[in-house]
This record gives C-alpha cells, sequence and structure tokens, in this order.
C-alpha cells in the first residue's frame, strides 16, 4: 500500500436522517447527512411516502385532474366538402 495517498477512514461515522434516526457506520466521512434511511424508506417499512421536490407531486395532480374534467374534443366534418362529394359521385 502507498502512502499518503489513501483517504482517512473513520470506522465510527456518525449517519443521521432527516426522520431523526441515527446510526454509525465506516466511511470516509466522519458525519454523513442523509434524507432517507432503512427506517423510513417506503420498500422496507411497506407504507406509501411521496418525496414531494419543489411541489412536483402537486403540479402533476393538478394537470391530471384538468385533463379528466376537460371534455374531448370531437371533429366536425366539414359540410361542405360532403356536399361535393356527393356531387361528384
Amino acid at each position: 500500500m502507498k502512502a499518503d495517498i489513501h483517504p482517512i477512514y473513520f470506522p465510527k461515522a456518525g449517519v443521521k436522517c432527516a426522520c431523526g434516526n441515527s446510526f454509525t457506520v465506516g466511511s470516509t466521512k466522519e458525519f454523513i447527512e442523509t434524507e432517507i434511511c432503512a427506517q423510513c424508506h417506503p420498500f422496507y417499512t411497506k407504507k406509501e411516502k411521496v418525496m414531494d421536490t419543489l411541489g412536483r407531486v402537486q403540479k402533476f395532480k393538478d394537470r391530471a385532474a384538468k385533463k379528466i374534467d376537460k371534455p374531448k374534443k370531437v371533429k366536425k366534418v366539414r359540410e361542405e366538402k360532403d356536399n361535393k362529394a356527393t356531387l361528384i359521385n
């Protein structure tokens, strides 16, 4: 192993999650802050949790609601074309 090229290893690095959970791991950083951990991750807790960043989820729900409320456009057939078609035949 070469000297002075490897980062410092902290065997008891502290980790703190946004949910309030804290634990220790081995890392090259002395302290780590995370947004989600095994205690609050939806895969492990089997509970739905929506991570809303800048209101994107709400924007999507608003667009979906507008799309459902709007009636579909009906194509209008021009009567002139129908009249010309009958005259030619």
